[in-house]
């Protein structure tokens, strides 16, 4: 017999540090090789880690809710001579595995759902045929579990209403008071959303990433934030006919459909507003972009996160809208990969959703641009003379000033107004060549 060590690897995006979320065995319990034995958390997304041995957990390293450096031994396995595999790296969805492994076994009961579901970025893991049922997991993504555990609801209690028994935030959120955690396990505290005065609330993950980036960025980057009302009664016009076509029927077309058309148009026409600021040895420069990736600013259960479109400029306005609403939904759900989380060159944020007009946004770290959509509002406004009711949004376009001066970012911001103003007739005037 042998005790071999797992080791906390960089999964694949320089990583550092992780957070230990949850272990899916204990001691004692037997695993298999590739078998998912405890979920992470990065900066950039929650996953599961596979075990690189086959044999029985002597011992968990790490308490849940930890924070450990990359290297650090997480969980030690006994297995027979000669039958530990060689370690390999761990790494996150989105990177593909360094070299090829057996596939993960699934429980039986999912067995007969396997060919119906969709390919998933997070694996199950694998249970040993004859264990407890109390060490089956019921099925949820990462956001649930995380919420759940935040809440202090036992999964097995809740009564799943998602697709192939899947337990929904909904399901998590309708539990009427805390359920008592499983033995051996301590409910998480409540997030800030619900906490107490005078509570205590560790900033990590995805929070403890953003701020880092928004406070190098807010004291590297010279700010500069301008506003404009645009009237949006021709786009709202405009997106009307866009949900008829045939080719929109399945997408969410929205007035941000429309803004990120815009704003990605202005970028093709002003490329500085698509650039990067480098501080390099032989002295600073500015790299312009060669395509338009576009960064959506998306309120998901793990925090702040910024999916990216790439090739935005390259797609048309209900592609660009099916994209965004798929990268939206990822997101939301925990399924989005870090490689669709990083490489944006300008970004969107809609603070409109959460009622507000307008706001100062903080660029993100390597952007030029960052362009924030408010609410759309009845407000006074006038038309040929005459005060009339009209929906009007404010646009709030926040730029580097080392790249850009006043007099590009205020063409900018123009070019996104007027192009919302009368959508059709700049597209128009773009297929003249105007």
């Amino acid at each position: 017999m042998a005790e071999q060590s797992f080791h906390l690897p960089d999964v694949g995006e320089g990583l550092t540090e992780a957070e230990v979320l949850r272990w899916l065995v204990r001691a004692g319990d037997l695993v298999e090789v590739n078998q998912m034995v405890v979920e992470i958390e990065t900066a950039k997304a929650a996953v599961e880690l596979p075990c690189p041995f086959a044999g029985t957990v002597a011992a968990l390293l790490v308490e849940e809710g930890s924070i450990v450096p990359v290297g650090t031994p997480i969980i030690t396995v006994t297995t027979a001579d000669g039958a530990a595999a060689p370690e390999r790296q761990a790494v996150l969805v989105g990177y593909g595995v360094r070299e090829q492994t057996a596939p993960t076994r699934r429980r039986r009961s999912r067995a007969a759902d396997a060919a119906a579901l969709p390919e998933s970025p997070v694996a199950e893991p694998a249970v040993q045929q004859g264990a407890p049922a109390s060490t089956a997991r019921p099925l949820a993504k990462p956001p649930v579990r995380r919420l759940a555990r935040e809440l202090g609801v036992d999964l097995t209690a809740v009564r799943p209403t998602g697709a192939h028994g899947e337990v929904t935030r909904a399901d998590v959120m309708g539990t009427t008071g805390p359920t008592p955690a499983p033995a051996g396990r301590t409910a998480a505290p409540a997030p800030a959303a619900t906490g107490v005065p005078g509570e205590r609330i560790p900033v990590r993950g995805v929070q403890r990433a953003m701020a880092e980036a928004m406070v190098a960025s807010a004291f590297t980057a010279p700010h500069v934030t301008e506003w404009v009302d645009v009237d949006m009664t021709r786009a709202l016009a405009v997106l009307t006919r866009l949900r008829d076509l045939p080719a929109a029927e399945q997408v969410r077309v929205t007035p941000m459909t429309l803004v990120a058309t815009g704003l990605v148009r202005a970028a093709v026409r002003y490329p500085l507003v698509n650039s990067t600021w480098v501080d390099a040895p032989d002295g600073p420069h500015v790299h312009l972009h060669s395509a338009v990736h576009l960064g959506i600013a998306v309120d998901s259960a793990r925090g702040l996160v910024v999916p990216v479109v790439r090739g935005a400029s390259d797609l048309g306005m209900v592609e660009l809208a099916s994209r965004m609403q798929d990268l939206i939904d990822a997101a939301r759900s925990g399924r989005a990969t870090p490689a669709d989380l990083t490489g944006g060159t300008i970004s969107l944020t809609n603070i409109g959703v959460f009622g507000i007009d307008g706001g100062t946004p903080i660029l993100s770290p390597g952007q030029t641009a960052i362009l924030a959509m408010g609410r759309i509002l009845d407000r006074a406004w006038v038309v040929d003379g005459a005060v009339v009711p009209r929906p009007v949004m404010q646009l709030s376009l926040s730029f580097d000033h080392r790249v850009i001066d006043g007099a590009v970012g205020s063409r900018v911001l123009r070019d996104v107004a007027d192009f919302l103003a009368d959508p059709a007739l700049a597209l128009m005037l773009d297929d003249e060549g105007r």
